[in-house]
């Protein structure tokens, strides 16, 4: 045991160590970075494959590819990547990617894709995610089902298939699954809960590596068709709680701005989205105040619906 809680501490300082060799790699001048990047790629490749408990990796801009998730009239087809239950009111066939390059590094890179189709039985969706570039990325899939039980409670599941890839060192798989909830407590209100690998999904032969356990409460108030607001308390395992804050305005039907932020990195994020027909297009941007930005793009598209 005493070993054991030493490794575990060993690669948490090797993981603090990353930040730091991340954050040199900013303000230094370009000779430098080249020759901090490859060290910078080795600690990233330590740390995430030898570590007791992973971090799970999601994009930086979740909070706002999931927005709406606790909504009637602002949710869509990336919204149940935050609570399977809000896939439930997707009316229409739906598709969307995301991308983001973290912290501006191609080593970093994030990519989301999603589809969800509403059927008589219940709406599916399917999410894909990879992370990383060719010497170490992590990738999911994941199946994803929703329904409504009356007018009040929606209800989802999502089953996921975890990868992660190291060049030299071979692959390794975990299935994990999440379950959320959504009660619409009047048409304005909504509140549920979601959780993520309750029972632990671990990786390699002898499962050393742990997906860590998440519990999330969410709060959504729609203030009108214009204007919604969203709270999210997130708790993962061995980590601080976090709260994810964010407001949404359109300022036409064609328009909207979201912005908000995360507590536990003091990350701030905005993006625009603009409607065309039945196309979405949104430009999103994260910061953090050590790391620096990390833009992104989201292209939607929303099948048999006519524009506003």
């Amino acid at each position: 045991m005493q070993e054991q809680a030493g490794l575990k501490k060993l690669f948490t300082s090797v993981q603090t160590l990353m930040g730091i060799i991340l954050f040199i790699n900013f303000i230094n001048t370009k000779p430098f970075r080249v020759k901090i990047r490859p060290v910078l790629i080795f600690m990233l490749t330590i740390s995430s494959f030898a570590s007791y408990s992973q971090t799970l990796r999601r994009p930086l801009a979740a909070p706002y590819t999931g927005f709406g998730a606790y909504s009637f009239n602002h949710s869509d087809v990336f919204s149940f990547t935050s609570n399977q239950a809000s896939l439930a009111q997707l009316k229409n066939p739906a598709a969307g990617v995301y991308g983001e390059r973290r912290f501006l590094q191609t080593e970093l890179n994030n990519y989301t894709a999603v589809i969800a189709v509403p059927t008589h039985s219940g709406n599916f969706g399917l999410k894909a995610g990879y992370s990383g570039f060719s010497d170490y990325n992590e990738t999911q899939l994941g199946l994803a089902y929703a329904r409504k039980l009356g007018n009040k409670v929606d209800i989802g599941v999502q089953f996921n298939y975890n990868g992660i890839r190291i060049a030299g060192y071979g692959n390794a798989s975990a299935i994990s699954f999440e379950a959320g909830t959504v009660f619409h407590i009047t048409d304005r209100l909504h509140t549920g809960f979601h959780i993520n690998n309750p029972v632990g999904g671990k990786f390699g032969k002898n499962q050393q590596e742990k997906l860590p356990s998440v519990y999330t409460a969410g709060l959504g108030y729609e203030a009108s068709e214009k204007f919604f607001f969203n709270i999210e308390i997130i708790k993962e395992e061995d980590q601080p709680v976090n709260v994810n804050a964010g407001i949404q305005y359109k300022f036409i039907p064609q328009l909207l701005v979201r912005a908000g932020m995360s507590t536990s990195t003091s990350s701030a994020w905005i993006g625009l989205g603009l409607f065309l027909k039945s196309f979405r297009i949104d430009v999103t941007t994260s910061y953090h105040p050590q790391l620096g930005i990390t833009p992104g793009l989201l292209l939607l598209f929303n099948f048999n619906e006519k524009a506003n």
